[in-house]
């Protein structure tokens, strides 16, 4: 059969469940079933289909995805980040814009501890978006900051899409953690120093603090040692472990998800309530993933046996492009993904597809996997889909979607310089990823 027409059939079957309402893990394994049925030999196929899903759910490199998850929920569900995110407003209250700053900082801090962008935009869009409305503080304020660091929780270490990412690929996942730490940090960066000048040259979009709001040096900086730097501890070892060689990125997971664990005992926030919600959130979100990547294997086999692998290795062989003009193609046909389609699908689609790609081009796979979170990181964020946008109009029912759209285009705009910055400068993401041991 013609390659085309194979992506065009499977393409068709995804799109019509996914119409039906249907999750996107139960959408992608009925696809896949379907194909196996179709390409790869009846009920043959789908008894490879089986055997694929033992092989790929009993890897161990998917260990981290659940622990991962583990980690950041139960921070979350402990109320731990509530205080972390307190404490650093009392930390930055002398800033103009001072509680966008906030959202800016306290989100980037448990972007690096919870590893779920919903989680995290969930969290500040419920809490700070809604105290800055009630402020008078300008929707780009307001909700931007929330929406764009909730989408660093894809970048910086533990995200649980570069897990997927690797697992799915083929690249080194501790070099996508690691990978992940320069560029998330840079757009954090570049949303603090936007907040911070949209705060001083525009002072309506941002009322000054009242008098009583004020706290004494005590009030600051005591509450940030005591309910941040001890958090941000638990980063720096998942981190340190893998980058020094001491752990893999398994075992540095399960360290996380224990540190956390004791984290909520020692401040005491630990209930059975609070646990038990955590572990069945993790479960949920773990096994939709598994779900999906059970199905990814089937669908790379598909692709392989049908000849739509060889065929569009063939088309860009014929058109010849050079390795740059190929990377700037795969980004720019995920950033148009992102519009319409959640994170996940983009990646089991795609990645059949791209990896071997760029395998043949000769290009860096570690370089091409971290631009491909960041162009995975703006889809959370465009119109007219993205998912953070959604979660945002859930958290501020009050606000138009299309101001929540305006709301988010000053960063995404900041996310596409620093995606530029990646691309002309590659050392700047692979330099991190070069120390591993």
């Amino acid at each position: 059969m013609i390659w085309w027409l194979v992506l065009s059939i499977l393409g068709a079957i995804l799109a019509a469940l996914f119409a039906t309402g249907m999750p996107v893990a139960i959408a992608f394994l009925g696809t896949n079933i379907v194909g196996a049925w179709m390409f790869l030999g009846g009920t043959a196929g789908l008894d490879q289909l089986v055997r694929n899903a033992s092989g790929s759910v009993s890897s161990f490199s998917l260990v981290p995805i659940p622990l991962f998850i583990l980690m950041g929920e139960l921070l979350f569900h402990c109320g731990l980040a509530y205080k972390a995110i307190e404490a650093v407003e009392r930390l930055l209250n002398r800033l103009p814009a001072r509680l966008a700053c906030v959202t800016v900082v306290g989100g980037t801090a448990f972007s690096a501890l919870s590893g779920s962008s919903i989680a995290n935009t969930a969290l500040l869009g419920s809490t700070l978006s809604q105290e800055m409305m009630k402020r008078g503080y300008s929707t780009t304020l307001a909700l931007g900051p929330a929406m764009a660091t909730g989408g660093i929780a894809v970048l910086i270490p533990p995200s649980t899409l570069a897990v997927m990412l690797g697992s799915l690929s083929g690249i080194s996942i501790t070099q996508l953690l690691i990978g992940g730490i320069v560029p998330g940090f840079m757009m954090a960066a570049g949303f603090l120093i936007y907040v911070i000048l949209v705060g001083i040259f525009d002072p309506t979009s941002s009322p000054r603090q009242n008098r009583e709001q004020l706290y004494t040096f005590r009030e600051r900086y005591v509450p940030f040692l005591r309910d941040v730097v001890p958090l941000v501890g638990i980063f720096v070892a998942v981190i340190g472990s893998m980058l020094s060689g001491i752990a893999t990125p398994t075992e540095a997971a399960a360290l996380g998800a224990v540190a956390a664990f004791f984290a909520t005992i020692f401040y005491g926030k630990l209930s059975w309530a609070a646990l038990q919600l955590a572990l069945v959130e993790t479960a949920k979100v773990s096994i939709s993933i598994l779900f999906i990547i059970v199905a990814s294997t089937t669908f790379s086999q598909i692709l392989s046996f049908s000849g739509a692998t060889s065929g569009m290795l063939s088309l860009v062989q014929a058109v010849d492009p050079t390795p740059m003009s190929l990377v700037m193609s795969m980004l720019l046909i995920l950033l148009l993904m992102g519009c319409f389609i959640d994170q996940v699908s983009m990646m089991m689609i795609t990645m059949p597809l791209f990896i071997p790609l760029a395998q043949s081009a000769g290009i860096d796979l570690v370089w091409l996997g971290l631009m491909m979170l960041v162009v995975i990181e703006l889809g959370l964020l465009t119109p007219p889909f993205g998912m953070l946008l959604m979660v945002m109009q859930g958290a501020v029912k009050t606000v138009p979607l299309l101001q929540i759209y305006k709301a988010a285009i000053p960063f995404i705009l900041i996310e596409v310089f620093v995606l530029g910055l990646m691309i002309l400068w590659p050392d700047l993401t692979t330099f991190l990823p070069s120390l591993v041991r």
